[in-house]
């Protein structure tokens, strides 16, 4: 495994990383909004990491070590919305047995923060193996300059 392989792998995580942050702060912002363009309630928002490569295409190109993780995808929460009484809000039902019931989004703050200190402590732990390779080829360096 290069140097650079290192470098690229913690690149990878911390960008991953970064973006699974920005759409838990998205989450975070939009956890009142009753109406979105699309119609209806906000739905939360989750990014799906995968490997560049698989284990298997690892093995069939001679063990060759893999070069990080990308986001696959963001997707939707298709958890029902939640359902709070307020019948002054513009956005309330107005006929039928849920009249005055507002549908809120499906973004549980708790859970949104328990991600983002998850998402947190992974983009700290990039940084960690981002420095350590960073000082052992500042070492490896000094080694051979003798």
């Amino acid at each position: 495994m290069s140097l650079f392989s290192t470098f690229k792998i913690s690149a990878s995580g911390l960008s991953a990383e970064r973006l699974r942050m920005d759409i838990i702060a998205d989450n975070i912002s939009n956890a009142e909004t009753t109406r979105t363009p699309q119609g209806g309630p906000y739905r939360r928002k989750m990014v799906v990491f995968s490997p560049y490569r698989s284990f298997e295409n690892i093995l069939k190109k001679e063990m060759k070590v893999s070069q990080g993780v990308k986001v696959e995808k963001i997707v939707e929460d298709k958890s029902p919305f939640k359902l709070v009484y307020n019948p002054e809000h513009p956005d309330a039902i107005k006929e039928g047995n849920q009249k005055g019931y507002v549908a809120m989004p499906n973004v549980d703050i708790f859970k949104e923060m328990v991600d983002l200190i998850g998402a947190t402590r992974a983009y700290e732990a990039n940084v960690t193996a981002l420095n350590a390779a960073k000082s052992m080829a500042y070492k490896a360096l000094e080694i051979g300059r003798g």
